[in-house]
């Protein structure tokens, strides 16, 4: 908004009207002039002035008269206005000009660069205010955009889990028909096929619940308790050991600064990191697992590193991103939301969440977390 700002100025003498133009003349300002009280509250009906300059003594209404009536119109309540007086210059008459509302008096005769200070002041105040005013309105907006947003969500995720779900299941179901009833009929190229139906199903369905809990973070509400991390991750590790009996998996787990946390999120934020890191070290004869931690301030830094393939660090801005993968499925099965939820996790309590790798040669993911 780039209007130029209008300044009233009102005396019921055109000499002094003109002396203030030729002060205030190099200044980025549009003067609009008023000889008496009425004619100025005439003119506030057709603008919106950022600054008053009122002179005290005019006939039939005096300037505090005039201060008075423009302090109880509401369009014109919080205008600033300066009295300008050759006259009434004692204490009394200043006392009374704030007491009216003035921002400022300035007795004549008065220098010119003292006027044009606090006018440009004034200026620089009214425009903090139109800019302080439009970025409310943005945000306002913005506000409104996002739970427009918000509420689209909601209605995706609400046909994502019941109207994607219901054929994605019949799929799942009568290729499991066709596995246990025909499949001693099939040929070899029959069974492929129709074992990948039923991959890509199992796969589709897995997406459709990471990206549900990916939606639902945003609404979900933190109950923040203290942790206790050395018993969170030696459970969840040996959950997660159960599930690869034929591998060999090492855990390292150091001992473990407690953090608060939510319990549920931050268990979620764990798993996910810790079978990231069996996964992506499954092609090592033995997979090392080291989990640790240190202090960062009033922050407790966790790290979970792993002797794995490692990725790219070119790829690095990828790595957080939702649907992004940093390796062929064909190698690791992913849905590539896993890490995107764990970013959103952590970032919801307030920490942050990072990588470091060297391909085949590891990564270690860190999240930070409020200490007890």
């Amino acid at each position: 908004m780039n209007k130029v700002p209008k300044i009233l100025i009102v005396d019921d003498k055109p000499e002094n009207l003109i002396a203030l133009e030729v002060v205030l003349k190099d200044l980025d300002i549009e003067l609009i002039k008023a000889t008496s009280g009425n004619d100025a509250l005439r003119e506030t009906l057709h603008h919106d002035f950022a600054l008053a300059l009122l002179d005290i003594q005019m006939p039939e209404m005096d300037g505090y008269e005039l201060a008075g009536i423009l302090r109880e119109e509401e369009k014109t309540a919080q205008l600033p206005f300066i009295f300008i007086s050759a006259v009434y210059t004692d204490n009394l008459n200043v006392f009374k000009g704030y007491e009216k509302g003035a921002f400022s008096f300035i007795t004549k005769p008065f220098q010119p660069e003292i006027l044009i200070n606090k006018v440009k002041f004034f200026i620089e105040k009214h425009q903090q205010e139109i800019a302080l005013y439009e970025l409310n309105k943005d945000l306002e907006q913005k506000n409104i955009d996002l739970q427009f947003a918000m509420k689209e969500l909601e209605s995706f995720s609400y046909s994502v889990s019941h109207d994607l779900r219901a054929p994605l299941r019949a799929i799942g179901g009568y290729s499991r028909i066709l596995k246990e009833d025909y499949e001693s009929i099939f040929d070899d190229s029959a069974k492929r096929t129709l074992g990948m139906v039923i991959k890509n199903a199992n796969r589709m369905g897995q997406l459709i619940d990471d990206l549900l809990a990916f939606s639902r973070l945003g609404k979900q509400h933190l109950s923040m308790v203290n942790l206790n991390m050395n018993s969170l991750n030696s459970s969840i590790a040996s959950e997660l050991r159960a599930h690869y009996p034929d591998r060999k998996i090492e855990i390292d787990i150091q001992p473990l600064l407690n953090a608060k946390g939510d319990n549920n999120m931050v268990r979620h934020v764990l798993t996910n990191l810790i079978s990231n890191a069996i996964k992506y070290s499954g092609k090592q004869e033995k997979s090392h697992i080291e989990i640790g931690c240190y202090k960062e301030d009033k922050n407790i830094v966790y790290y979970i590193k792993d002797n794995g393939v490692g990725f790219d660090m070119n790829y690095y801005d990828k790595l957080f991103g939702v649907f992004q993968r940093l390796h062929n499925d064909s190698d690791f099965e992913g849905t590539g939301i896993g890490l995107s939820i764990v970013k959103r996790i952590i970032t919801k309590h307030g920490g942050r969440v990072w990588a470091t790798s060297e391909i085949n040669n590891g990564a270690t993911f860190y999240f930070s977390l409020q200490g007890e």
